[in-house]
């Protein structure tokens, strides 16, 4: 069994430490216990200083991951843990292949991304392993009346996996405000996943992950993020404060 091994503190969001987040996962669907995953990074960590709502949500999710480098430098660096960096992406693409590895039966559900994006990512999926269950897409682009009509399909489906993708920080409200519709799926917010799955856009490479400079990659591809990349130095700046004036202090 895989065991949470506790949950730490950043800026008052929790990320929670295990060793094996995908079989934790697979043993809350097994046991039908509804789990929403927040993948947290710099830049949802800044906005939920500055959204309250935003905050509670990730609070409230039964599971949050350390997706970015400056959360798990912050955790090393100031709370002397030994963590590893797990980005949502993997875990997403890890619970697929155990899902459909596994007799498991558990549907899913694509939910984001442009026309026709989660669709293809789907296509992708079933390529890879036929036996995955995908009960079905949605693009994140619609009217008032498709969004409703989209719940009506997820209360009638009742899928146990449900990706998200619509961006931060809208997935992560969105799934706090429906998960109600499938109380017992897991709900994953997975940003830009589609885009990747479906040969939309590509992953950055291997050896700008090691470095931790994905993230120059995405502002690379999509230059209009400059400005929400100044979340990064913003959160390098507290952090540092923190280290100078609020751990000694603590201490």
């Amino acid at each position: 069994m895989s065991i949470c091994n506790k949950a730490f503190s950043v800026f008052g969001l929790p990320v929670h430490v295990m060793t094996n987040y995908s079989g934790w996962l697979l043993e809350r669907l097994q046991h039908n216990r509804g789990t929403h995953v927040v993948t947290l990074n710099a830049e949802m960590t800044m906005q939920a200083e500055r959204n309250t709502t935003l905050a509670k949500t990730i609070q409230n999710a039964e599971l949050v991951i350390p997706d970015g480098a400056g959360i798990v430098l912050y955790l090393r660096l100031l709370l002397w843990q030994k963590v590893q960096r797990i980005p949502g992406i993997e875990l997403a693409e890890t619970l697929l292949r155990e899902v459909g590895r596994r007799s498991i039966d558990a549907k899913v559900f694509f939910y984001g991304g442009s026309p026709g994006v989660a669709a293809k990512a789907a296509d992708f999926w079933l390529s890879q392993n036929p036996s995955l269950i995908i009960v079905g897409t949605h693009s994140g682009y619609h009217s008032t009346a498709q969004e409703e009509e989209l719940r009506q399909t997820l209360a009638q489906l009742q899928p146990q996996v449900i990706f998200v993708g619509l961006g931060v920080p809208r997935q992560e409200l969105w799934i706090a405000q429906n998960r109600h519709l499938c109380p017992q799926a897991i709900w994953m917010g997975v940003g830009g996943s589609f885009d990747i799955w479906s040969g939309t856009k590509s992953r950055a490479p291997a050896w700008l992950g090691r470095y931790n400079l994905e993230w120059l990659y995405r502002l690379y591809q999509e230059p209009w993020r400059w400005r929400r990349m100044l979340a990064l130095p913003e959160f390098a700046l507290k952090a540092l404060f923190y280290r100078l004036y609020e751990l000694p202090r603590l201490n």
